[in-house]
């Protein structure tokens, strides 16, 4: 028997077990097992905090919209239109707005998705009542 703790979740499927080989120079093989990770076991590592990319991406659009306002007011006052720094700029500024936007369209899909799921519990619940009392 292994000494390890074997950690499994239930319902999860067992993922197989990656094999890789190593040579070493005395021409001995080292066959080292790496496990896969499963979509569970994710989830429950990360507390479920991949399904809120959205609010992730905020910090980061922020930050990276400033610099491309800072680097695009640095070029422009020294009057070098066209010149790498304005490029550059205009590059972080376009990205950083381009994060925004796909942050609040994730917001607002996730949003939409919740209000469907909460007016389809609405619907079974008022349609369990309405038998019960039929």
């Amino acid at each position: 028997m292994t000494e390890e703790p074997i950690k499994e979740i239930l319902g999860a499927p067992k993922p197989p077990k990656a094999v890789t080989t190593e040579k070493s120079p005395n021409s001995e093989v080292a066959v080292t097992g790496v496990p896969l990770v499963s979509e569970i076991q994710l989830m429950a590592a990360t507390g479920g905090t991949e399904l809120s990319c959205y609010r992730c991406i905020i910090p980061f659009a922020v930050v990276v919209l400033i610099a491309g306002i800072v680097v695009t007011a640095v070029a422009y006052s020294f009057n070098s239109h066209g010149s790498t720094i304005s490029i550059f700029g205009l590059v972080l500024l376009s990205f950083g707005l381009f994060l925004l936007a796909s942050s609040a369209l994730c917001w607002k899909v996730r949003q939409r998705s919740k209000k469907a799921k909460r007016r389809e519990s609405q619907t079974a619940l008022v349609v369990n009542q309405r038998s019960l009392f039929v």
